[in-house]
């Protein structure tokens, strides 16, 4: 699949984790997800805990679906390590 119009966010405050995935084309949405910790690499395809949408956001609900679909897939195959912080 072709995730160019996913961006991925990742935030850490106060020692809390926060994952943000941007679709950047219409219809836009921002997803926060959090790590899926029954997940067999304790992160899996993260857990919606916020979704994020303009008030015009309406319309056909299975393109929605398949849109949120391949974000949680583009979260799953972006993972990275621990990043170095400078």
């Amino acid at each position: 699949m072709n995730f160019s119009h996913f961006v991925r966010i990742d935030r850490e405050r106060r020692g809390l984790e926060r994952h943000f995935v941007v679709h950047t084309l219409d219809p836009r949405f921002t997803l926060e997800l959090t790590a899926d910790h029954e997940a067999s690499d304790r992160v899996g395809r993260g857990v919606i805990k916020r979704l994020c949408v303009p008030n015009s956001w309406a319309g056909d609900y299975g393109q929605y679906g398949q849109l949120l679909a391949a974000a949680q897939d583009f979260f799953a195959e972006s993972q990275v390590g621990p990043a170095s912080r400078v």
